[in-house]
């Protein structure tokens, strides 16, 4: 009865009526739980997905998207990955937004893909996630999202003449921690992202309260008006990431997919994804912000174990982007250099939890006095677990 429900749902899909499309209430309390070679593993798609959530998603027709991207042009393309483009966008009322349309597989894998980050976007309402406008399914699968005029981390860390002051890259730190947080504990299910990047990491702005014109430039603007306005950052690019069941501890994964330079040991060498996946990446991140160095250079060579043997040693000038100069505060540096420490450790066990008493590692950035008193304990290679203090290499 499942899998005809399936089939019955991607047919309303692919029959690109709007008629057809109302019908999708019916499957309201219809739990996708199926394993299917076809969908790339995506079975877990959401709770309840067409229930309150989807209803007030617009529904964009093709040539409202055509019209925004001027017809898809190369031009507007921002974005292109192994399953998706994306495009900058202009709706009619002048929001500006990104359109992601899903390019690669086979009708159903495409599908899939589609049902499964509509899912999960659907359900996720954080001031640190990308927001989700939209979705369309004429002419492909298109998930329309509020577009950030900022654009990401990496684009600002890595290719912007002007740098990232500590005090921008200290507050980035805080947004995806609790953006992270937000995902793996407090949304409906827990939401392991498995593409957490530079590049995944939206800078958003505030902007004035009036609807901006039809005419209203897409041009960004300058980059010191741009970090003094920096006001939050998004988690965005839901396509690998998963549901988690209450009662499973991890997923298992057959096909590799993500990030070099920020996949966790344990995932590379069995494939398996839980939080602490999300929370290692969170670690090769905080080393990104602190060194401007990518995760994985040019030439291959890996961020973390570049960096390991310098907090070992506690070198921490050598770690600090030289484009800081001494503009930074010692004690936020020291902060963040100990989150990174716990989170790139290589056993998951010994990694914190994104919110966990005594190793939370928001409060630890932000300098709650309970976190602050176990950095002593993580200096001398102790973490508190459970009625256990155990020994550890704080970087190994």
């Amino acid at each position: 009865q499942g899998g005809s429900k399936w089939r019955g749902l991607a047919q309303l899909f692919r029959s690109k009526s709007k008629k057809s499309l109302a019908n999708l209430q019916n499957f309201g309390s219809f739990r996708l739980s199926l394993r299917s070679n076809s969908m790339r593993g995506n079975f877990a798609v959401a709770p309840d997905f067409f229930s309150g959530s989807y209803n007030h998603r617009k529904i964009f027709t093709l040539s409202e998207l055509q019209a925004a991207t001027k017809n898809f042009s190369t031009e507007n393309l921002v974005g292109k990955g192994g399953y998706a483009e994306v495009y900058k966008g202009s709706l009619r009322n002048g929001q500006l937004v990104a359109i992601k349309r899903l390019t690669k597989g086979t009708a159903d894998e495409i599908i899939g893909d589609f049902l499964s980050e509509l899912g999960i976007m659907a359900h996720v309402n954080h001031p640190n996630t990308a927001k989700l406008i939209g979705y369309g399914i004429e002419g492909g699968m298109h998930l329309v999202l509020e577009l950030s005029p900022n654009g990401s981390l990496a684009s600002l860390l890595y290719g912007s003449k002007e740098k990232l002051t500590w005090g921008i890259r200290f507050k980035i730190a805080l947004g995806t921690a609790e953006g992270l947080r937000y995902l793996h504990e407090g949304s409906k299910r827990r939401i392991i992202h498995r593409d957490v990047k530079a590049a995944n990491i939206l800078l958003t702005k505030d902007f004035d309260p009036q609807v901006p014109s039809k005419t209203k430039s897409l041009n960004v603007p300058s980059l010191t008006l741009l970090y003094s306005n920096i006001r939050k950052q998004q988690i965005c690019d839901f396509g690998l990431a998963k549901w988690l069941p209450e009662n499973w501890t991890h997923h298992t994964v057959s096909k590799f997919e993500g990030t070099f330079g920020y996949l966790a040991p344990e995932y590379l060498m069995h494939g398996i994804v839980d939080e602490k996946t999300d929370v290692f990446a969170f670690g090769v991140l905080l080393l990104e912000l602190v060194t401007g160095r990518r995760a994985l250079d040019y030439s291959q060579q890996s961020l973390v174990l570049w960096a390991k043997p310098l907090l070992k040693k506690n070198e921490i000038r050598e770690l600090i982007d030289p484009n800081l100069g001494n503009d930074y505060s010692a004690r936020e540096m020291s902060l963040v250099l100990l989150a990174a420490s716990l989170c790139i450790h290589r056993s998951s066990i010994r990694r914190p939890q994104m919110s966990q008493a005594r190793r939370q590692v928001v409060q630890l950035l932000n300098g709650n006095p309970n976190s602050l008193k176990s950095i002593k304990k993580c200096r001398r290679g102790e973490v508190e677990r459970g009625d256990q203090i155990e020994k550890i290499d704080v970087v190994s």
